[in-house]
């Protein structure tokens, strides 16, 4: 089955088209089935006959490469008041502790509905949530991870599960009553574990080592191994606390970074999460090893983490993509800009990337760093996942339609996308999601199931 879209105003990878035609295969039955762009005409004035109207800019489907979906009932909790991350994290851990797979799912599903109503395609999900309050396996050891693949596909997007090893609370230290829930006890386990998910139409089955000082240097390889193995990839939370960065210097004589390239965690399916408190020989081995760069800038910001050199990063040969971490706001399209502004806030200076470069971390690279091959292009063979933003709202109007990417990135915010299109079938239309009736509602009323 195929079907047209015409666009009023696409982005073509480095700049903005009008009148663009856009044929697709819809996918197999099931949310997110692997749908494909068939052609591309441009130059076509008027909506060819029978072809779906999406007006305004069309972008390619954005990429949340981060996420951490129960941390979305958090949002207005703790936001306010004095501490650091770690008091954050105790607040994060009582949440955690509520968790349950059919509260999960409840709560990823309107969360992973929220994305797409922000252009959301795909998301990269952190799990490490695995097991019951007391740490015992499920009767299905992943019934955790199977309620997010789940959610996804209610939700209507793409997910890459980066099933996460967490074996322990700081270097050579047992898991505390929290982390409990998130230990399978070795990476040999975890892995054994982790080899029972499957790949899918929507989902792709990743790894994730959750930080230095959560996996013991002895085990890193394990997990490391068990991606290379599969061409997975293979996310770790990285330098994201300066205490981290002392931890480790004090347990192995190293930094976090020197210690991963030393066990083999490098590597051009490997994303570092923030890559914050790094050292000049920490980014030459990011660069030169293509490991990627995560940046969660609303996350960073909210919990005073800091601002990492991702200008540097870049240009030592580490590829940017976004992510929305902790959900204090899913808005990929501000992700992008905090980027540039907090750069310019560091260094006082101005223009530090174009409004292109920003929309490829936070689509194409993005996608890439979640394993979503010929994702996060308008073009023939791509996958058919898109987002249309109004030029008409209060924040977009104005700008003639070719400054398109700078209006994008600048001007437009969530509140400004009007259709998602996954798999070559409208998720989002209209700016409403044509899966989740009242994704408002629903994430009200997941957050109080955990609050209860």
């Amino acid at each position: 089955m195929t079907k047209t879209y015409w666009l009023e105003h696409a982005w073509l990878d480095t700049h903005v088209e009008p009148g663009v035609a856009v044929t697709v295969s819809a996918g197999g039955s099931g949310a997110g089935a692997d749908g494909r762009v068939t052609d591309v005409r441009t130059g076509v004035d008027t909506p060819p006959p029978g072809a779906e109207i999406l007006r305004g800019l069309t972008l390619p489907g954005l990429a949340n490469a981060h996420s951490h979906a129960f941390h979305r009932a958090l949002r207005g909790t703790v936001q306010v008041g004095s501490g650091t991350f770690w008091t954050w994290r105790e607040i994060m851990y009582s949440f955690a502790d509520r968790l349950t797979p059919e509260t999960y799912h409840a709560l990823a599903r309107a969360a992973y509905a929220e994305m797409a109503l922000a252009g959301v395609t795909a998301v990269g999900e952190f799990h490490y949530v695995h097991h019951a309050h007391d740490g015992t396996p499920y009767a299905d050891p992943n019934a955790m991870g199977e309620a997010l693949i789940a959610a996804a596909a209610d939700a209507g997007i793409r997910i890459t599960l980066l099933d996460t090893a967490y074996l322990s609370s700081g270097f050579g230290q047992p898991p505390n009553q929290h982390q409990r829930r998130f230990s399978d006890g070795t990476a040999e386990a975890w892995a054994e574990r982790c080899s029972l998910l499957k790949d899918r139409d929507h989902a792709r089955i990743g790894a994730a080592i959750h930080s230095v000082r959560a996996v013991p240097a002895g085990e890193l390889a394990t997990v490391a191994r068990w991606a290379e193995e599969r061409r997975a990839p293979l996310h770790v939370h990285l330098s994201e606390q300066t205490a981290e960065n002392e931890a480790c210097l004090a347990a192995h004589g190293r930094t976090p970074t020197r210690l991963l390239a030393d066990h083999g965690v490098l590597g051009p399916r490997t994303t570092g999460v923030h890559n914050t408190h790094l050292t000049d020989e920490d980014i030459a081995l990011l660069g030169g090893s293509g490991t990627g760069t995560c940046m969660c800038p609303t996350t960073e910001r909210d919990l005073a983490d800091g601002i990492g050199p991702a200008v540097a990063l870049q240009a030592a040969g580490s590829p940017l993509s976004l992510g929305s971490d902790s959900h204090a706001v899913i808005d990929l399209l501000e992700e992008a800009r905090a980027m540039e502004l907090n750069e310019r806030l560091r260094t006082r200076t101005r223009g530090h990337w174009t409004a292109a470069a920003l929309l490829r971390a936070a689509s194409a690279d993005g996608h890439a760093a979640l394993g979503w091959d010929g994702a996060g292009s308008i073009e023939t063979g791509a996958l058919a996942d898109f987002t249309t933003i109004a030029l008409d709202s209060v924040r977009t109007a104005g700008p003639v339609p070719r400054l398109g990417a700078e209006t994008a990135v600048f001007a437009a915010t969530a509140a400004d996308v009007r259709h998602t299109v996954v798999a070559g079938r409208h998720v989002v239309r209209d700016g409403a999601h044509t899966l989740v009736p009242d994704v408002a509602t629903a994430l009200a009323d997941a957050v109080q199931a955990l609050r209860s």
